[in-house]
């Protein structure tokens, strides 16, 4: 949990890193999980045996959006939903870049920035956060986006 983030103190916060999560390996169980959900069964994605000879990264990589969709739940460890939130529903996503694949077994993180707070009546705040989905030993991270949420006292 962030300490002092709550629903009177979400101003303060506006420009700040709210916090980095925990490492999370992107496996091939999870792809695969990814793909049948969605019905992307790209074989870049699948199979394993041809990306070893076909593809220019030499192994299965995640989905961009399974990568974008790992996003709330990262934010959700981290706390970003303040303390007196009744809920928060997501709204939208942002200036989404896809900026380096995710291969099979590779290990991600997510950096997030709180951007905005708007007042929307006297119950509900729009939050946006920036987000950079870090990926473990690379220089370029897997994305950057713009969560949009929705939050209710």
């Amino acid at each position: 949990m962030i300490p002092n983030y709550n629903l009177d103190t979400l101003g303060d916060f506006v420009g700040k890193e709210l916090g980095v999560s925990d490492w999370v390996v992107v496996d091939q169980n999870m792809i695969n999980q990814f793909a049948e959900s969605t019905g992307d069964n790209q074989w870049i994605h699948v199979d394993a045996e041809r990306c070893k000879r076909e593809s220019p990264f030499g192994a299965p990589i995640a989905h961009g959006f399974l990568t974008l969709s790992m996003l709330v739940s990262l934010q959700m460890k981290l706390g970003t939903i303040p303390k007196g939130a009744s809920r928060a529903m997501n709204c939208g996503v942002d200036q989404v870049k896809f900026q380096s694949p995710v291969l099979a077994g590779e290990r991600v993180r997510a950096r997030v920035t709180l951007k905005s707070v708007a007042a929307k009546g006297s119950d509900r705040l729009l939050l946006v956060t920036g987000n950079v989905m870090e990926v473990e030993g690379k220089d370029r991270p897997a994305l950057t986006a713009d969560l949009v949420a929705m939050v209710y006292r």
